[in-house]
């Protein structure tokens, strides 16, 4: 066959392969970027978790400028900052940091983990710290989670050695008691409460001493207890969401990408058997939003560069990444407009230079 009759069935392959390579290709979930919240005061350089309360708000733990950041969700307006947070310094390092991880109570109160070892109640009328509860640590007070069923806030002090959960009344303000986690050696970091079960999960990075060895935690917030193991290898899951279908999204961290093991993430039943291994990792703060049935990862230390991971949890299916920024370890998302809250630190080579959060949402 003559070379110009053959070139319309060469083009029609070449053209059929992109097509194809197009549809194999995943799409980031359909988000697109919608907005870029800028931060008041103190370029935002160092923050840690955020979380979208019922009322929303979208908090943010703003170390840079020792408050927590409260947003209108819906518009992006600032709201104000309540101060009274530790901070961070070099001296003190990120173990005496703060505030640190945050929980929403009811629709006008935020909880929040500071570097003092206490947890800080908020309420986002008022914008004032209204109550400070010591755990009785060393260090600081990282994440937290709320079981409405009991009354409870189950707070995580991740750098005491041995690290340990508190449970905090929600109605009384103070200390229950306290569960020591002697075999988690490396901390122990993001907590959640299953409604279906009464129990609480918690991502233990590694147990006995063996980075290989990781583990989710089950415990009994009633008896306050430890249940048992779940264990996960060569992941050292940072972040954990529940999902429908009893499911649990482990993000496996980037001390885990930092320690050879592959850039993933896991998902397994909250009976301990792994369903998926999802291709996106390095992941702090992981996020479900049942309305939208997606899990959000920040997935700070991905191969490639700092991602927002998106999977479908109807499915346990990854629906693809999109490129984030410096620092980009905490994720939030508002369930009634489908935004998704990523803060980006500030600095060179920053696609926002004091530092910003950027708003993802569907893109129709």
């Amino acid at each position: 066959m003559p070379i110009k009759a053959r070139l319309p069935l060469i083009w029609c392959a070449i053209l059929s392969l992109i097509c194809a390579t197009a549809q194999a290709a995943p799409a980031a979930g359909g988000l697109r970027r919608l907005d870029t919240l800028r931060v008041p005061g103190e370029p935002l350089q160092i923050f840690d978790i955020g979380f979208v309360n019922a009322g929303g708000v979208y908090a943010l733990s703003d170390r840079s400028n020792r408050g927590l950041d409260l947003f209108d969700a819906a518009t992006g307006a600032f709201l104000g900052r309540v101060r009274g947070f530790t901070g961070y310094s070099k001296a003190a390092g990120f173990d005496a940091a703060g505030p640190n991880g945050v929980v929403a109570v009811g629709r006008h109160e935020f909880w929040a983990g500071d570097g003092d070892s206490t947890v800080k109640v908020v309420d986002t009328r008022t914008k004032k710290v209204v109550a400070s509860i010591s755990t009785g640590g060393r260090k600081r007070t990282d994440e937290l989670t709320y079981d409405p069923r009991d009354h409870l806030v189950v707070a995580v002090n991740n750098a005491d050695d041995p690290p340990f959960v508190s449970f905090l009344s929600t109605r009384t303000r103070k200390l229950l008691g306290r569960l020591a986690l002697a075999r988690a050696t490396d901390g122990a970091e993001q907590p959640v409460w299953d409604p279906a079960s009464g129990l609480i999960y918690l991502s233990i990075p590694s147990l006995d001493h063996l980075r290989a060895r990781g583990a989710v935690a089950v415990i009994d917030p009633r008896t306050r207890r430890l249940v048992r193991y779940m264990p996960v290898s060569r992941c050292m899951p940072a972040g954990l969401a529940l999902g429908p279908q009893h499911h649990l999204l482990l993000g496996c961290s980037d001390d885990a990408v930092a320690a050879g093991f592959p850039a993933r993430s896991i998902v397994m039943t909250t009976h301990g058997r792994i369903v998926a291994r999802l291709p996106v990792g390095g992941s702090d703060e992981v996020w479900s939003d049942p309305r939208a049935h997606r899990y959000y990862l920040a997935a700070v230390a991905n191969t490639g560069g700092p991602v927002l991971g998106v999977v479908d949890s109807l499915d346990d299916r990854w629906l693809g990444n999109l490129p984030t920024g410096p620092h980009a370890h905490s994720v939030a998302a508002d369930a009634r407009t489908g935004r998704v809250f990523v803060p980006i630190a500030g600095g060179r080579g920053s696609p926002c230079p004091r530092g910003c959060v950027e708003v993802l949402g569907p893109a129709n």
